[in-house]
């Protein structure tokens, strides 16, 4: 600073302060009059205006510090207090700006506790000026206040503390609601950041804190869901992907939003839900998606995800699996225990595999927490787990973070004597090896690294080792016992060793050599065994034996049904997880067809619950096969078509968008460039999962979707029409697209008369190579088929050159053809006269199928269903594929025959190669037209190579063509009855059916529309398909006895209508599956099962029965409303929300009508007495819709439980259903909320998914905050006098700061413009407006809130507008 400015300054008031000798002399008996100080005041204030005037911009704050420093340095009161007035002058005639003067204030290092009066006269100037001071100066003061209220220590003298109250009163100031210096919602945020839950505000503050925190509980409480503690997901269900169950991966908190003080349990670790989910099978991706983990980050050192919470959570499911086994007597029954020890070790593997579990920490953790314990019992499995994690990773890792294994050894074995080996004729006993096994892991290591750790084979173990070394010795291993699997297990990290035990197993799949096997199809044997290993010893295996077993090598010789075992026997084994994606391409380079087809069936026909993305990335290879010269061969041109006809249609509702989203930037590679079944199969696929997921739902467009670019691919590969009983099931956005990209249509007509035309150069070439040259070239119109059936019709029987013309035609072009002599059949039968020449026509199409082998059945009936015929012809098209798998005998002999013989459960099986074979002899698969070629004239000598068929035939390859059908035929009223005969006829194919809960589920669902008022059909579907499984099936697995006893039976007269008990007893089966191990489902082998766990199968098959119902959508949802909100005996109260819980999760997967009555509901609430009438309500109203201390203490309200519900429903929804909430709000209940408790109650409603509307649908959010303010409005309006403004404004805060930002300015200025003064006043901050005079709104605030009006100096500072803004502001802004 310069010397000039501070000789002026002190000049111009030391000039003021200074005092004659006598004064000094007589200090205290010489007084100013109030004229004199005024005078003095005037001229002090006069020079420093003047010296102000000259003074540069920059040099303002140094200005105001160093006067602030000069009277801090004065020692007398009398003339701290004048200069202090002066300060206040300066601020009150505009010369100094309130906000720099409280800021050097506050800052200055002179103002200290000690100095007491110096403190009182600092905060009581203070409390005079900051009335000017700008929001977000207030804020910061605020923060700055607090702190220097820190530096009073604990203990002072009595005496001072009336001085250094005046600093309280100066915070009372700033949070007085009335007053209105800045938002209340800033303030509370800054008094949390200082004062966290559960910690103390300084004593000078006494009550004030904890007071002004506790006025914002009831914002806290409209942001909160109801019970959401008690909330659990379903683990692979389509609301389990969402932002609803996202923790915090180092506390597992909630990520709650704002700085609000929430109810206790909100902020609590939420264990309970991350051990629910870990101890679900399948949950990894969801439980990395809960904690944030990210797998890609698996070779990126820096980027490790150690996430000590998940370690903590596994290690307590470890004590519990401890537990239970101490109570179980069996463990080799498959029973509970088993399982959870399976899934244990898959969990295991997979989190400490991607580093977000640290193995020795965990191997402490556990010994810590099973010290003293006594738990013995399962002390075998424990290691088996271990030993699956030590064996895959020792060889990569340091020996020390393996060796507290030894600690826990010693606490578990305490044993002096050596444990006698076990029957090593049972399974179990690979588990008793366990230990062993582990010491010889460590021991090999330790002698690989040359350390000094090794360690003697401990006493105890010596019996199990010498065992192991003598059988090594031995070199005879039978396969009759578990030796095998020991040695495997025990020497898989040391090839000498590994290679004697490896080489009996590769043996006893490949056979020796000598052995010759005989396949389907001509000239095809294969080598080898034609039993599979039995599952018992590939469970015995570790993961790491297995993997080493070279998985890959094994499937080339896979005759028996199981290799696909290999893979999902380990925990999906990591490692054969990604082979779908590994594989193909490396086959595909060697040319071994036979190996790829093998590996195309294996993927159809016996690998359960591969990963998603895999299934999408497997589906991309198949297109890119599809078009390479190699595939253009019969067999393997239909194998790669079905293979990914099945992937498509099998993709989960849930899995299509976030599977199709990673292809957005090239949508090619997951389409088919030339198969328009394959890309209809997809568009249906789409169209379902949007529907089910409720994707589309208040939306007319996809535009901007991720949907289009898929959509606008497909239609330049394959330009189609869809016929209009199919497109009018479509979701609206699909139908408007194909309306707008309708594609010309060839006429009838037109396509009889070019196949006359070509039937007529037939007959008249004469040349055989111009023929063959002519029908087949490329280019050439695809109706050769057409051709085949007019010489069938007209002469019975085919020319030689037909069937060389067929053979140079090639698989991928003979699709075309296909298509084509699809739609002239229609036309065809159209056409026919009937009777006989109907009965021909069913008869030639017939021979060319089954007699002649010129197209399979199941591609004829594929591209017939997936024709886009209209009205009558396509009912003439639904006729033809009716004739064709009824009317001759063939196929329905083919389907009867195969269901009788054959059980799904491959896995079981020893016998399956024996059956496959006699089934193939009994009806060969003849894919290469040998019909045609016998009867021929003259007949062709033919003797086609086939590739192995391992696992398919017919009538699996039609089973996905048969969904396709029964769906089409679904949408065409007239055709019902055809389809109450196909299910008759063919229902018992839905036996191997891999899908069969979920194809019922999605078809019930998706024509929920269409089998409103066609009970009896649906009813029929749900029969057909369920009785199918009946005999391979425990009894109780899916329907309910009530359902089987009721609803099964056909009564047009007196159709049953279930009572209130039916759905408490249906809701409760699935409440006690959540909550209960064992369910109350029979347990079953998860690995093979349809469903990943118990609740995703519990919930699947209750909302299959309930679809199934003979009552409308609208009644059912009511009935499953009623469960809680009736007062039912067979509903606990203490359990309430685990019962709304399961009704949120069962009405979400309904279609709409059944859970929009919760819409209803909520209306009928709002407009009941006790939200409209103020008389009603007795006590606070936050306290009222706080349902769970209601519930607790016996004083809930209808309104609370509805909003509890809703809450739990809304908890579960798709983003897609809760996109209906900004219409149901603006349309619905804004006319009717007209009371303050209305209001409250619409905020309690919606407030707490506002966070889901930020992170999943921004426009939703932003039309759910206008309609807030519109619902304020009218409230505003119609009511006298508000009570509870202050939470309201608080409210409408929190929305600001932490969602719209300044998004919705524009819409809601006017709004709130038009309010009440002391609304006004409270909301001006959101609009940054001070158009309204401050004094005259500050008036008439404290006129309504009868309280003292403050000097006019303190009336708040006009606003500065910092400029638009469209993102959330943080609190700090």
């Amino acid at each position: 600073m310069s010397i000039s400015m501070e000789s002026q300054l002190q000049s111009i008031f030391e000039d003021v302060v200074k005092t004659e000798v006598i004064e000094e002399a007589f200090a205290g008996m010489f007084m100013d009059t109030a004229e004199s100080e005024r005078m003095k005041l005037i001229s002090c204030l006069g020079a420093f205006r003047q010296y102000w005037s000259t003074l540069p911009q920059e040099s303002h704050e140094q200005c105001v510090k160093w006067i602030v420093r000069f009277i801090h340095g004065q020692h007398s009161p009398k003339r701290i207090s004048f200069l202090y007035d002066c300060l206040a002058m300066a601020v009150e005639t505009s010369l100094l700006t309130p906000r720099m003067v409280c800021q050097a204030l506050i800052n200055s290092e002179s103002l200290e506790w000690e100095r007491t009066q110096l403190w009182a006269l600092t905060f009581r100037l203070f409390r005079k000026i900051i009335g000017g001071v700008d929001y977000k100066g207030v804020r910061d003061l605020l923060k700055t206040v607090l702190d220097k209220i820190q530096t009073i220590p604990n203990v002072v003298s009595s005496a001072v503390v009336q001085q250094l109250l005046a600093v309280r009163e100066v915070v009372e100031y700033i949070l007085d609601r009335n007053a209105c210096l800045l938002p209340a919602y800033l303030a509370v945020t800054e008094i949390r950041k200082l004062y966290p839950e559960g910690a103390l505000s300084h004593w000078l503050l006494g009550s004030l804190i904890s007071d002004f925190v506790d006025s914002f509980r009831p914002t806290a409480r409209i942001n909160s869901i109801c019970g959401r503690c008690s909330l659990l997901p379903v683990v692979n269900n389509s609301g389990a992907i969402c932002n609803s169950w996202k923790l915090d991966p180092t506390t597992l908190r909630f990520p709650l939003k704002g700085m609000l003080p929430y109810d206790k349990d909100l902020f609590d670790p939420q264990t309970g839900l991350l051990r629910y989910v870990l101890e679900q099978p399948y949950s990894r991706d969801m439980v990395c998606n809960m904690l944030g983990l990210n797998k890609q980050t698996l070779n990126i050192a820096q980027h490790k995800q150690r996430c000590p919470v998940l370690e903590d959570q596994l290690v307590d499911l470890v004590v519990y699996a401890m537990e239970r086994s101490e109570t179980e007597e069996q463990f080799d029954d498959g029973g509970t225990s088993q399982l959870l020890w399976q899934h244990l070790s898959s969990q295991l593997i997979f989190f400490v595999l991607f580093q977000f579990a640290s193995f020795p920490h965990m191997v402490l953790s556990l010994h810590q927490k099973l010290a003293g314990r006594d738990l013995i019992k399962g002390r075998d499995h424990l290691m088996w787990v271990l030993l699956q994690f030590i064996s895959g990773s020792i060889q990569k890792n340091a020996l020390a973070d393996f060796l507290p294994v030894m600690k826990l050894f010693d606490l578990l074995y305490p044993e002096k004597e050596c444990i006698p080996v076990p029957d090593i004729n049972k399974p179990q006993s690979t588990h008793s090896f366990a230990m062993t096994c582990i010491w010889i892991h460590l021991n090999r290591k330790a002698q690989s690294d040359n350390s000094k750790l090794q360690i003697p084979i401990p006493h105890s173990l010596r019996l199990h080792h010498e065992f192991l070394q003598q059988s090594l010795r031995n070199k005879s291993l039978p396969m009759t016992d578990y030796k095998i699997a020991l040695l495997c297990n025990a020497y898989s990290t040391n090839s000498e060793c590994f290679t004697l035990p490896m080489g009996v197993l590769v043996e006893t799949i490949y056979g020796n050599g000598s052995v010759r096997i005989p396949l389907p199809g001509t000239n095809c044997m294969a080598q080898g065994s034609v039993t599979p290993l039995p599952m018992n010893l590939l469970d015995s295996l570790t993961v790491h034996a297995k993997m080493r077993s070279q998985v890959t090598r094994v499937t080339k010789a896979s005759c028996g049904g199981r290799c696909g075992s290999l893979g999902s026997t380990c925990p999906w084994g990591p490692g054969f997880e990604s082979d779908p994606g590994q594989l193909l391409p490396n086959v595909f380079k060697s040319h071994a067809w036979g190996i790829l087809h093998t590996l195309l069936e294996m993927f159809s026909y016996r690998m359960h619950h591969i990963q998603p993305h895999y299934r999408v990335q497997l589906l991309s290879h198949l297109h890119s096969l599809a078009a390479v010269p190699q595939t253009n061969q019969n067999q393997l041109h239909l194998c790669v078509e079905s293979t990914a006809l099945r992937l498509i249609t099998a993709l989960g509702s849930s899995e299509v968008q976030p599977q199709f989203t990673r292809f957005l930037s090239d949508p090619k590679t997951v389409l088919s460039a030339e198969s328009e079944e394959l890309n209809r199969a997809l568009i249906l696929t789409l169209a379902r999962a949007t529907h089910v997921t409720d994707f589309f739902t208040g939306s007319d467009s996809i535009q901007g979707t991720w949907c289009k670019d898929i959509l606008q691919t497909i239609m330049n590969f394959t330009p189609h029409n869809w016929a209009s009983h199919t497109l009018s099931c479509f979701p609206a956005p699909l139908q408007a697209f194909f309306k707008q990209n309708n594609v010309p249509q060839e006429s009838r007509f037109n396509l009889k008369k070019n196949v006359e035309e070509e039937y007529r150069k037939w007959k008249s070439m004469t040349n055989e190579n111009d023929v063959i040259t002519h029908f087949s070239m490329q280019g050439s119109p695809p109706l050769f088929l057409c051709l085949l059936w007019k010489m069938l019709l007209e002469t019975d029987h085919i020319h030689q050159i037909g069937f060389r013309v067929l053979e140079r035609i090639g698989a991928r072009a003979l699709v075309a053809h296909v298509r084509t002599f699809a739609d002239f059949l229609v036309y065809e039968f159209s056409t026919s006269a009937g009777g006989q020449q109907l009965n021909k026509c069913i008869e030639i199409l017939n021979d060319m199928v089954w007699k002649y082998n010129i197209v399979t059945l199941d591609r004829l009936i594929l591209c017939l269903a997936m024709r886009s015929h209209e009205g009558n012809e396509a009912q003439v098209c639904y006729f033809i594929i009716q004739l064709l798998l009824l009317k001759p005998n063939d196929f329905r002999n083919r389907v009867s025959d195969f269901v009788k013989e054959n059980a799904p459960e491959h896995w079981l099986q020893s016998d399956w190669h024996t059956k496959h074979m006699s089934y193939h002899k009994k009806y060969p698969e003849k894919l290469y037209f040998e019909g045609l070629a016998e009867q021929v004239s003259p007949p062709m000598p033919l003797q086609p190579q086939y590739l192995p068929i391992y696992f398919g035939n017919v009538c699996l390859r039609f089973l996905p063509v048969f969904d396709i059908v029964i769906h089409r035929f679904l949408e065409l009223l007239p055709v019902s009855k055809s389809l109450e005969t196909l299910l008759d006829h063919l229902g018992g194919l839905y036996k191997f059916h891999d899908r069969p809960v979920t194809y019922l589920y999605n078809t019930l669902h998706y024509y929920e529309r269409h089998l409103r008022d066609r009970t009896n059909l649906k009813r029929k579907l749900v029969h057909a398909i369920m009785s199918s499984l009946k005999d391979n099936r425990t009894p109780g697995w899916c329907l309910s006895e009530t359902y089987l006893k009721f609803g099964m039976n056909p009564r047009e007269d007196n159709v049953w209508i279930p009572d209130d008990t039916y759905y408490c007893k249906l809701i409760g089966r699935l409440v006690d599956n959540i909550l209960l191990s064992p369910g109350p489902f029979p347990n079953c082998d998860w690995r093979f099962n349809e469903f990943p766990n118990p609740a995703a199968h519990a919930l699947h098959v209750t909302c299959v029965e309930l679809m199934a119902l003979a009552v409308p959508g609208k009644d059912v949802g009511n009935a499953l409303l009623n469960v809680v909100l009736k007062s039912q005996p067979l509903v606990p109260r203490e359990n309430i929300t685990a019962w709304m819980n399961a009704i949120g999760l069962v009405i979400t997967a309904l279609p709409e009508p059944y859970w929009i009555v919760l819409h209803d509901r909520i209306v009928s609430v709002i407009g009941s007495p006790a939200l409209t009438s103020e008389t009603e309500w007795v006590g606070y109203p936050f306290q009222l819709l706080d349902f769970t201390a209601c519930h607790q203490s016996y004083s809930e309200m209808y309104c609370s439980y509805v909003l509890a519900l809703a809450h739990a429903v809304w908890h579960h929804s798709s983003i897609g259903q809760l996109s209906l909430i900004p219409k149901f709000l603006s349309e619905v209940l804004k006319p009717i909320v007209k009371t303050e408790f209305q209001l409250l109650y619409v905020y309690h409603l919606v407030g707490p998914f506002l966070q889901r509307f930020q992170q999943e649908r921004t426009r939703c959010m932003l039309e759910i905050g206008v309609a807030f303010y519109e619902m304020l409005q009218a409230v505003d309006q119609h009511c006298k006098h508000l009570s509870y403004m202050d939470p309201v404004c608080d409210f409408l805060y929190h929305i600001k700061y932490m969602f719209t930002g300044d998004s919705v300015k524009d819409q809601v200025e006017k709004i709130i413009c038009n309010l009440r003064p002391a609304m006004k006043l409270r909301l001006r901050f959101i609009t940054h407006i001070s158009k309204m005079e401050p004094a005259a709104s500050v008036a008439a605030a404290n006129a309504n809130a009868n309280a003292p009006q403050p000097s006019a100096v303190s009336s708040p500072a006009p606003q500065s507008n910092p400029g638009p803004s469209n993102v959330p502001l943080s609190v700090a802004q």
